[in-house]
């Protein structure tokens, strides 16, 4: 296991065809965001209040104080891990599903209040009907188990993505899921599902064409606040992730949340996502709270 803290070039994606996004199936939320600067150096005792009650779930070595607000995974690996187990393809995805649910209990026990995974890239479609239709279903069975034990959780669904690729059944249960845990704010969970993030930019960039076109904005009106509330993480008030974790040992974003993880810390880790567990977060979390995020700033 092991972090890299510099860029990743993004691979040299084909464009994907024009399309509509569904959004975040959520009304418009006005934009915020405070950006953090600290200094992650290690705290004396003496420094720090007597914890409270909650922060005693934390490991050892975490501090409450330097939890990431966001957390982003590219879950990946799922395949692999079966085949290395010698199961079938869809006993990966399977796994995949419980250390989903796993990583979904740690950050409502550390109060982390929004994560975002990537649980199918539009350039999946790609891959065998077989294996898509599977992840259809398999996403729409989540969708149907966990939505009642989500909302007593206080967990907010969100789906980011091309929606109306997506079955109608899904896209059906998708709305309803968003719509009864839209009051929540425990966590906020983020699923891109058919996402681009290469298009989620051009979707915003003619949205605000549109709007200079018809008069509404001007063109020197035109700034990262304006984009920002045009792109598909408008559904969220903490649309940067403060860290990325990807599994299975590939050092790519493949096309997840471009634009957003302008800043992001990244972490790479040869695991793969069913294997994916506790002490990997922490691991992850660790190495986040080593980093020192200047923002392009220096400290004195």
């Amino acid at each position: 296991m092991f972090s890299l803290q510099f860029p990743i070039p993004v691979e040299n994606l084909p464009n994907p065809p024009k399309f509509l996004f569904g959004g975040c199936a959520l009304p418009k939320a006005a934009y915020a965001f405070e950006r953090r600067r600290f200094s992650n150096h290690r705290l004396r005792a003496a420094d720090v209040a007597a914890p409270v009650a909650e922060e005693a779930a934390l490991p050892p070595g975490l501090q409450k104080e330097f939890l990431p607000r966001h957390v982003a995974v590219i879950m990946d690996g799922n395949v692999r891990w079966a085949r290395g187990m010698k199961l079938p393809d869809s006993k990966g995805h399977d796994a995949g599903v419980r250390s989903l649910r796993e990583m979904v209990d740690l950050c409502l026990d550390w109060d982390i209040p929004v994560l975002s995974v990537f649980a199918f890239s539009y350039d999946n479609w790609l891959r065998s009907k077989r294996e898509v239709d599977f992840l259809m279903f398999l996403f729409e069975r989540v969708l149907k188990s966990e939505m009642e034990k989500s909302s007593r959780k206080g967990i907010r669904l969100s789906v980011i993505g091309d929606l109306s690729l997506l079955p109608k059944s899904l896209q059906n249960l998708i709305n309803e899921a968003v719509e009864r845990t839209k009051s929540n704010t425990k966590l906020q969970l983020i699923v891109a599902a058919s996402y681009s993030g290469r298009y989620d930019v051009v979707q915003a960039c003619r949205s605000l064409a549109r709007k200079v076109k018809n008069d509404e904005i001007q063109v020197e009106d035109i700034d990262d606040s304006l984009i920002e509330q045009e792109l598909e993480t408008k559904c969220t008030d903490i649309p940067h992730p403060d860290l990325l974790i990807r599994t299975s040992g590939e050092l790519r974003i493949s096309n997840f949340l471009l634009w957003q993880s302008a800043y992001t810390e990244f972490f790479f880790t040869e695991t793969l996502w069913p294997d994916f567990r506790k002490d990997d977060f922490v691991q992850a979390l660790l190495s986040y709270q080593t980093r020192q995020r200047r923002y392009g700033g220096r400290q004195s």
